[in-house]
């Protein structure tokens, strides 16, 4: 049985989807198969991140009505081995999505997969209860801006029973922390009050390679998608301390 986690932010904005993307990918090339599921209905970006909109050709819901099998609209990545991404429905289902049925859906997922890793749509709404009653762990994404914090917290709060839950912080801006200009990294971790699985500097690759619709871990060496490696290696189990200048950032200030 395989890993599920809900990849949640409380707050829009904060790269969680490029974590959910990056982080998968890297999974994928450490030989663990990865399924990423779209977990926000009428607002899907996943498929774009990873460059597979051409290939997302059903959904989620598609599947839990009966309409496809699962094979089917799982969308298999060209050029990422045992990489897998199921899509959300491009409009808001009506009626509602049973949760008890997305439930199974995410465990069947986990029976084939090493791990899932399920995008929450942002806020703390019905989405978001949907993705993390599905899923057994959860991952919270976080920026270093005080908005984002506060709103990390409460997702936090809400995903206490998920164990543990631990924490992402992304866009991180050594430069600004040096200068005492933003939290440093033990500050961050305190405001959300959840363990830190990973750091991610900002990138503006990131950016790039989303406008060209392709995963910004195949642009090896930038600096996010080492960091998505690394966090994919502490989720495998594999020994993968943190780098020696985010260390050192923790204590600055």
């Amino acid at each position: 049985m395989g890993q599920s986690f809900v990849v949640a932010s409380g707050k829009g904005g904060v790269g969680k989807t490029s974590v959910v993307a990056g982080v998968s990918s890297c999974l994928a090339k450490l030989g663990q198969e990865t399924v990423c599921v779209d977990g926000d209905a009428g607002l899907r970006n996943l498929d774009l991140v990873l460059g597979l909109q051409e290939r997302a050709v059903f959904d989620f819901t598609d599947v839990l009505a009966g309409r496809v099998p699962l094979d089917d609209a799982l969308v298999a990545h060209p050029d990422i081995p045992g990489l897998s991404m199921l899509a959300a429905p491009i409009q808001t289902p009506d009626p509602p999505v049973d949760p008890v049925a997305f439930r199974a859906l995410i465990e069947t997922l986990a029976e084939r997969a090493a791990f899932v890793l399920v995008d929450s749509p942002a806020g703390l709404g019905g989405g978001f209860a949907l993705a993390a009653g599905a899923c057994t762990g959860a991952l919270v994404v976080t920026t270093p801006d005080q908005s984002a914090l506060r709103d990390g917290a409460r997702c936090a709060e809400l995903l206490y029973d998920h164990s543990p839950a631990k924490l992402i912080v992304n866009r991180v801006q050594p430069r600004l922390i040096k200068l005492q200009h933003a939290h440093t990294i033990d500050q961050i971790m305190d405001a959300v009050g959840l363990p830190l699985l990973g750091v991610v500097p900002e990138d503006e690759m990131v950016l790039a390679a989303q406008n060209h619709n392709v995963p910004v871990v195949l642009a090896a060496g930038t600096g996010a998608s080492v960091a998505f490696c690394n966090i994919a290696d502490r989720l495998a189990g594999n020994p993968c301390p943190l780098p020696r200048r985010f260390r050192e950032w923790k204590v600055v200030g």
